[in-house]
This record gives C-alpha cells, structure tokens and sequence, in this order.
C-alpha cells in the first residue's frame, strides 16, 4: 500500500525543509494520506492508544527517576515518603506510571487478541506480529524490573524468585545457573548492586521499546493494514485516508480510555497493586504468597504448575517463544476467524483459558475449588489451562487449518461495508 508521495510543500521554508530532511513529507505519507482499510473498527484503535500509553510511561518515569534513590537503604522511602509526600504533585505522577502500567498491558492484551482473532499475522504481515512479540517480551521485563524498585516486601522477594529461576540451568550444566544468578544480583543476594542494574534496565528499555515500535510502524506500512474481513485492498474504492477519518476515530476512543485510566488514577489508584508492597522489604519476613502484577498471572500460573523446577521454567519460555512461531502455525488460506466457525470457537476457549490462569495464578499454591464437597487442586486447572494454550498453537492451529470449511470471502471491502453502493 505504499505508493507515490502527494506531498506538496505549501511554504518555501517547507521546500527548503524537504529537500533537506523530508519529515514533513514523512507524516503527510505515513499519517494524513496513508490509505486504510475503510471497515476497520474499535480493536484496530489500540494501536494508537498503545503508542499514547508508551509516551506517558516514558514521560512520568523520566520525572520519577529524577527524585529515586536506587539504594536498598533509601528506595522505600524515596518512594513512599519524598515522592509521594514531598514532591509537588508527585503522588499523581507516581500513580500514573504504576497504573499506567497496567492499562499498557491491557491495551497490548487486547492489540495481540485482536491479531490473532482477525489473522493480522499471515503473510504478507509476519514481521509485523514477529516485532510486536518482541515489544510485548521487552514489556515483560520492563515491567518486571520497574516491580522491584519500590522496594516493598512484593518487589523484594518477587525479584528473589524470579532471578532464582535461572539456577534451574544447574540442573543442565553443574553452577551455570547458579553463577548467572549471582551475577544478576551482584552478589550472593537480592541488594543495592541488583537494585541500581534493574533501575538501569528500567530506565533504558522504554527506549529501546520505542525504536522498536518504530520498527513495527514502518513494517505495518509497507503491506498496509489487515482489516477484519481478512482479505486485500483491491483498489481506492476499499480504501480512506488516515486523517481525518481514523485520527478522529482514534482521538474519541483514546478519550475514553482515558476516562477509565483517570477513574484508576483518582479513585482506585491501589486496586492493581498488592498490600504487601506497601511494607518497606524485610529479607528475613517471607510474604505467604509471592505473586507477581496481574499480568503476568497467566504465565506464573503456568510455571507454578509443573513440580520440576527445569521443566516449569521450559513451559515458562516455551509459552512465549511459541507467540513468534504462530504465522508459520496456522495452516488456513483464510484470515479472519469472521468466516472460519470451528477457529473461532477455540479462539474464545484460548481466551477464557488465559483468564483462568490469571485467577489460579493469582490464588495461593495450595489453593482448591470446592465442587458439590468435593476439592479440587487449582494446580490441576492450571495445568489443563497450560495444555490447552500449547494444544491451540501447535495442534489446533495447523490441524483446524487443514479441515475446517470456511465460510465464503466477500469479493471485496467496499461490497462488503457499502453493498450495492459500491464502485465497481
């Protein structure tokens, strides 16, 4: 979809600028007058709000950063007493960026379900849905490493934990996994020297977040959008211009996602966060239940499943390694799960069994479920909800595929949002 620059420079300071560094004509191609699909809907909108989230957590932690201490003596109390009490309006700044974290994570749920329902990631999109893994791996560990800097009883063990999971390598090659461990921390145990390499990563990777959202951006203009028909732009007719048409769009749900961001901020700012964080670390006072933030839940549960420490750390990495593999996976010519009935079916099990994991993952260890007084395990359901998530992307994925009969495609995207309207 990317075709002969209209770009006119209507000033001569414009002319100059362009025959210098043509940013101008970069955003006229790429924003005003780039050719979308004219069916998209309110899913395709989280793209944008995602860059907005990305934008204000760079913000705020840039602001943050310039009054915490990243020592092990004095991170709670830069946190909780100078940030929170001291600096002018830093307790709104600081419930910003925690639970815009949390929206982030939201918006990437939805952005990467969305993908998948609607097949965003065939051919000729691969590289697209290959970058955005990667943004949402870097997610993961930017967000783990921003956990832990608060430095409350929940960041201090939760880092204890999962950098413990490392030592698991022991049992591939004798104190590999124990020397990366120590490595990690700096030392023989959580401290100053871990604190000051995870408030570093966290500092750094929004920024290499950013470049490669650039990336994704610049990938996603070359084939040009999916759509949820699933099918290719036959000609204008199918097509509008970004702006005004979707930068208004965008602009009016991005409001109201703000609206549910502020309702958080202003009267819930505590509701994705956990008590026990609030309780400067104490390395002799273990917390009865080390969960991580909610979403992480799904693979915590996965991991917490498996008895064997080696083998729960594979499933760990194997769940997410598996996102990369998945436009080689699905088999179907057809995109959209709107016209394949039987994949759409197992999608919305795929969704409901990432919802339940989060839950298990959320519930102590020796959590049970209690049917007709019977007890049953929640570590039974997270190991169905495990079977079932590998069982989707490289079983039903390729066999669905093969056997399913899709519903008929429409002949093209303006017939099918105009009818008989249409141009031919």
């Amino acid at each position: 979809m990317a075709g002969h620059s209209t770009y006119v420079p209507a000033s001569g300071f414009e002319r100059w600028l362009d025959s210098r560094l043509p940013i101008m004509r970069l955003m006229h191609d790429t924003m005003t007058t780039f050719p979308t699909p004219r069916n998209l809907n309110i899913w395709y909108t989280f793209g944008g709000i995602l860059t907005f989230c990305l934008a204000v957590q760079i913000v705020t932690g840039i602001v943050l950063a310039m009054h915490y201490v990243p020592s092990a003596d004095m991170a709670f109390n830069s946190v909780e007493g100078r940030i929170m009490r001291e600096v002018n309006y830093g307790w709104l700044i600081r419930y910003i960026h925690s639970n815009g974290a949390s929206m982030f994570f939201l918006a990437v749920y939805i952005h990467m379900f969305r993908g998948l329902y609607y097949g965003s990631y065939k051919a000729p999109r691969e590289v697209i849905w290959i970058l955005g893994v990667l943004i949402y791996l870097l997610m993961m560990a930017t967000a783990f490493f921003g956990y832990v800097l608060p430095w409350g009883q929940m960041s201090f063990w939760g880092a204890t934990v999962i950098t413990s999971l490392f030592s698991a390598l022991d049992q591939v090659i004798p104190h590999l996994g124990s020397a990366i461990t120590s490595w990690l921390w700096g030392g023989f145990a959580v401290g100053d020297a871990t604190l000051n390499r995870f408030f570093s990563l966290h500092y750094l990777l929004p920024f290499v977040i950013a470049g490669v959202v650039g990336l994704h951006i610049w990938a996603l203009h070359v084939p040009g959008n999916n759509n949820p028909l699933g099918i290719d732009v036959k000609g204008p007719q199918d097509t509008l211009p970004f702006h005004p048409y979707y930068t208004v769009k965008d602009a009016f749900y991005l409001s109201l996602f703000l609206i549910l961001f502020a309702a958080f901020v202003f009267f819930a700012p505590n509701f994705f966060g956990n008590p026990d964080n609030a309780i400067q670390a104490n390395p002799l006072v273990t917390p009865q239940d080390i969960v991580p933030e909610w979403y992480l839940l799904p693979f915590y549960a996965m991991l917490r499943s498996i008895p064997q420490k080696l083998i729960g750390v594979l499933v760990l990495v194997g769940a997410l390694v598996t996102l990369v593999f998945v436009p080689w996976l699905d088999t179907s010519k057809v995109r959209s799960c709107r016209f394949r009935p039987l994949m759409k079916q197992c999608f919305w099990l795929l969704v409901l069994d990432c919802v339940m994991l989060g839950y298990v993952g959320a519930q102590s260890a020796d959590a049970a479920l209690s049917l007709g007084g019977m007890q049953l395990p929640l570590v039974w359901l997270a190991r169905l909800g495990t079977a079932y998530y590998y069982g989707f992307f490289w079983l039903i994925m390729p066999i669905v595929g093969l056997i399913e009969t899709p519903k008929a495609l429409p002949e093209s995207i303006a017939k099918a949002v105009l009818g008989a309207k249409a141009k031919a």
